[in-house]
Parts: C-alpha cells; structure tokens; sequence
C-alpha cells in the first residue's frame, strides 16, 4: 500500500548498497501518490458514501504510512473527485485517441481539399488531397480551432521586444502592456501544438525569427516521448530575445487530462511540494519508484556541477573504468538510468539555454506555454533556482503562461516570488474568464495546491484585472453554474458575430463554433481554447488593478 522512501545518511555519508545517499544533509523527502486504478468499485463507493478510510487508503502511497489515514480523512472529497474523474478519463481513454485522430484527419482533409464543397469537387475529378502526419501542411486540432498564424504588430515586434530587454524602468504595468510580447508568447504557446516542420515554417517564414530545436522528450507519466518544446531567437546572430514554448494539454489526449485531475505530489525540502504529473512530463522522476525524483531532481545535478562532467562522459565508459568514473559510482551517480537524463526536457532545455545564452552575450530569455505546457514553463525556472542556476535566472525576462494549472504549495510559491518578483516582476499567469483548468487541482483553506504570482485576468469582455487571483478560483458549486452557462451562451453569440465587429481575422471557424456549443454543457472547457486568450491579448481594455493586488 505504502512505500518507504527515506534516505538516511550512512556514517561514511553514502550506502549505495541499501539505495540511501545524501549530498546536503536535508534528505527527508515526501511524497503522496493517489492511484485511482489500486482499489475498486466497492471501495470506492465506501469511501465516497460511507467514509471508510480504510477503503480511501486503499488508493494512496505515500512514504508515511502513518499520515495516510489523516489525509484520506480530512480531504476525503478532493481525493473522490480526482479518483472519480481520473476513472473516467481511463475508461474513455482509447476512444478519445481514437476520436482524436479520426477528428485530426477530417479537419486536415477538409482543410487541404477546400473544405467540404471542394473535397466533393476533388472526389469528383479525382484529384484528393489526402493528409499525412508530421507534414509541413498538416496541422494540429488546436490550430484548427485558431488558424491565425501572423502576430500582433509583426513590423514593430522586433523593436518593441528589445525595447523591454533594454528598458531601465520596467514596471509591472509597463511589462503587461508590452503586447507585442504578450502576443508572441500566447502564439508561441499555441504553436507548440503543431509538429516540428509546421514549426519551422511558421518561424522563420511568417514571423521572420531563427528557429533554434524542436524537443520531443520522455513523459514517465504517460511513459513515451509526448513532453514537446521548442526554442527560437529572434534573429541567427546577436539575438536579444530566445523564447522557450512548452506544448499544452492535448484535447483528445486522457493522460494529459488525468494529469491535469491529479492530486499526487512530491516534496523538496526548502522549495516545497510539487504536482508529481508535471514533475514527470518534465522528465525529473517517475512514480513508479519514488527515489528517482531525488535522483533526477539533485543527485544527477549535483554530481555532475561538481564533477564538471558532461552525461556522456559520466556514464559512457569505455574498456576499463577510470578513478574518476569509479568515484562517480561510488557517490550513486549510476542511480539515475543515462537515456532518462539525456530525454529529460528539463536537462535538454537548460543545456541549450547556456549554450545560446554564451553565444548570444546581450540575449533575455522568455519562458511560455498554454495549459499543461504552461504548467512547465513555470516549473522550469523553479527547478533552475533550486539548482541555483542564478546566471540563469539573471537573463530571465519573464515567464507568461496561459490556463495554467496549479502546480504547488504555498511554500512553492512563497520561495519562488522572492526570486521573480526582485528587482521587477516576471511572472505573469493569465486566465480567461471561466477556464476550468486554472482552477485545478482543488484549492482550499486547507488544500495544499495553490497559485502565486501576478493572475492578469480577462473576464468575458476583454476587460483586464490585474489580480492575485481568479474568480472562482474552485469551479465547484451550483451557485456557479447558471453564470458560466449564460457567459458561455454569449460567448457562442458573439463568435458569430466577431468577423464583422473587429475584423477578418476574428472570424471563428465552423470547428470553432462547435466547441462553443458544447461549451453551453462545459462552459470551462469551451474557455480553455486558445482563441479565448489571443483574444483578450490583442482585444484586451484598459487594465484594472484590483484591491487585491495594491
């Protein structure tokens, strides 16, 4: 049921033998994993109905037996509804991939064919465009959703970026009203839905910027190579902005979402308890065996600044190992399997940022992503901090994440604000309206999930409330309910309408639409789109500073 996990220091300070190290001393490391696949129905039904915690147990590990039964107790309803939907979403799994690329293949076919009228011509005359995955034409669902491709102000971009690189005074208003930069991160951020020659194209043809790498890395949540970023500059040589883009939630993709209902955590001592899923899609541990976070997260980084040694040169040894390989051994550092690291985002991205950070010496870097993906774009410079990455951080122009859900504690976010907060703001969190996903995993009084940061909030008008955080911040409660399905309701009467009130590119797709219908049944889900959030980018009214942040 439980698994220990504690690492106790030897009296030589290490016991490779028994799996235990320590390198700081500071080693008690916790964790919680709820697993909705370890009890069955009628514990389920138990635990929900009657409140046996016995049952509820039966669908936790953790590495202390003894607080199990208290945290099945005292949040026994979260725990339910996670188990309940993460449930769900595996029993519809398969269909939903299924679904997924039958949709992906249609909107692709009707898209290259001239939609439906020209498919039927080329039936006719023989002459179809059938689609083909990982082209440089086929494009995600998401970007069917929102075809727009251009950013905002394409001539000036580039001036306008450099200008807050360079800026003396950067305030945090001055920050939220650069929208040219605002804008490509919220289109950078839908990009990172598309395949890397879709990528490609769109970098350099249409935005006129040196495309860097497109990252496809190893999940151990979803346990394949489904963790997708790439990073540009804004020119080949002497750049002053490289931007980092996450991929988001996959709309047909169930593990995506399961992670997104998860309630499973890992504590780091002095940063604090973070989102296990994330730390996994990140390619920093796996929670099939709990160690391999401690391993991941510090041995591996520890080990290696203070060897100076390279992946390969730790752990590809050939013919006779040498003293300093044996020394590696000796200290654990063969604990962490070479292929995970050299698959690990996290590693690969921080490797490429040096690298591009030493070549470009006047260079910031901007880290982005929608949903899930912006889950890890902020996770990202926390993982630098706690690897006192300063030079790092010091080139750190900001982090901006769209829909993002919660990925810690309060202690997460009290120890990250003191570095992005000084000596300017550089987080900024932005939610649309009534997206759901923000307000997951479940936050309470008591509930250890929560946001930090700058929330810049756009309700369903565009209107701009600099916040600490969103309305609602739980979803949850029929009070709630009637709102969002009327809100939603607007919302599918204007996109009708938003071709003819702020111009051609406004014009929502048929596909488009028809998510806002279903929206009237899940308005959280419908405000989750993209679309929503290019929107309050680019049609986004005078801001708002709400009591709660002065």
């Amino acid at each position: 049921m439980a698994t220990e996990f504690q690492h106790n220091q030897s009296s030589n300070g290490h016991d490779h033998q028994n799996g235990d190290h320590d390198i700081d001393g500071d080693d008690q490391f916790g964790y919680l994993i709820v697993r909705p696949e370890k009890g069955g129905f009628w514990d389920l039904a138990k635990y929900t109905v009657l409140g046996d915690i016995r049952s509820g147990v039966r669908f936790l590990e953790g590495s202390d037996e003894q607080v199990l039964g208290g945290v099945a107790e005292g949040q026994r309803w979260v725990i339910v509804v996670s188990i309940i939907v993460r449930k769900i979403i595996a029993l519809f799994g398969k269909p939903m991939e299924w679904t997924g690329y039958v949709v992906d293949f249609i909107l692709n076919l009707l898209s290259l064919n001239g939609n439906l009228l020209g498919l039927l011509s080329n039936v006719v005359h023989g002459t179809v465009m059938v689609p083909e995955r990982g082209t440089e034409t086929f494009i995600s669902t998401i970007g069917q959703l929102d075809g727009r491709i251009n950013l905002y102000r394409g001539e000036t971009l580039a001036e306008d970026i450099v200008g807050s690189v360079y800026s003396e005074e950067i305030s945090m208003k001055s920050e939220l009203g650069n929208r040219a930069l605002m804008d490509l991160c919220i289109m950078a951020s839908k990009l990172a839905y598309e395949n890397a020659k879709v990528i490609r194209e769109i970098i350099v043809d249409h935005w006129k910027m040196h495309f860097v790498e497109f990252y496809d890395c190893w999940n151990d949540f979803q346990k394949q190579m489904s963790t997708q970023v790439f990073i540009l500059c804004d020119k080949p040589k002497d750049a002053n902005l490289i931007l980092v883009s996450f991929r988001g939630t996959e709309p047909f993709d169930a593990d995506d979402w399961s992670t997104d209902f998860d309630y499973s955590w890992y504590e780091i001592p002095q940063l604090g308890k973070v989102h296990m899923g994330f730390l996994e899609a990140i390619g920093l541990g796996n929670r099939t065996n709990a160690a391999t976070f401690y391993d991941q997260i510090l041995v591996y980084n520890q080990l290696q600044e203070k060897q100076k040694l390279t992946p390969q040169k730790a752990f590809v040894v050939s013919g006779r190992p040498s003293e300093g390989i044996a020394a590696l051994s000796s200290n654990g550092l063969e604990r962490v399997p070479p292929d995970m690291v050299e698959k690990s985002a996290y590693y690969a991205v921080r490797k490429k940022l040096k690298s591009l950070l030493k070549e470009h010496k006047n260079a910031k870097f901007v880290v982005t992503g929608h949903s899930l993906g912006g889950a890890l774009a902020i996770l990202f410079p926390c993982v630098l901090v706690l690897h006192e990455e300063m030079e790092l951080m010091d080139k750190l122009l900001g982090v901006y994440t769209f829909g993002q859900p919660r990925i810690g504690n309060r202690q997460l976010g009290r120890y990250m604000e003191a570095h992005l907060n000084n000596p300017v703001q550089k987080y900024f969190r932005v939610v649309y309206s009534n997206d759901l996903v923000p307000r997951l995993p479940y936050d309470n009084r008591t509930f250890l999930f929560k946001h930090f940061g700058v929330c810049l909030y756009y309700d369903s008008l565009y209107n701009e409330h600099v916040t600490t955080e969103e309305p609602n911040r739980n979803f949850l409660g029929l009070i709630f309910l009637i709102p969002s399905c009327l809100t939603a309701a607007w919302e599918l009467l204007r996109s009708l309408t938003m071709g003819y009130t702020y111009g051609p590119e406004y014009k929502e797709g048929w596909f488009s639409i028809l998510l806002r219908i279903i929206g009237l049944v899940l308005p959280g889900i419908s405000a989750h789109s993209p679309t929503n959030y290019v929107n309050s980018v680019r049609l986004g009214k005078e801001r708002r500073l709400d009591q709660s942040y002065q």
